[in-house]
């Protein structure tokens, strides 16, 4: 008998394939998506604990999706994607 729900993002590839999903609701400010917004959403509205949205966001990073600014509050597309795939966007190459 199991008593307690799975984790969906407990997987880095689900919480990655999340975040990308929250990133097409962002507003995106010179090609600058803010941290705040993908991490609040993911913890608090998906419940996801902080060690995955880290593993998530570790896995855009090392997949070379997106790269973090140097200031740490935002993120930037790392190269340009598909049309149509993430509306809205404007890559930082």
């Amino acid at each position: 008998m199991k008593f307690v729900k799975g984790r969906p993002y407990a997987d880095p590839d689900n919480a990655a394939a999340r975040l990308l999903e929250i990133a097409k609701t962002l507003r995106i400010d010179e090609g600058r998506m803010p941290v705040g917004e993908w991490n609040s959403t993911l913890i608090w509205k998906d419940k996801a604990s902080v060690e995955e949205y880290t593993a998530g966001r570790d896995k855009l990073v090392a997949d070379g999706i997106i790269r973090i600014h140097e200031c740490g509050g935002f993120f930037m597309w790392k190269s340009e994607a598909p049309d149509g795939e993430l509306p809205g966007t404007q890559p930082i190459l």
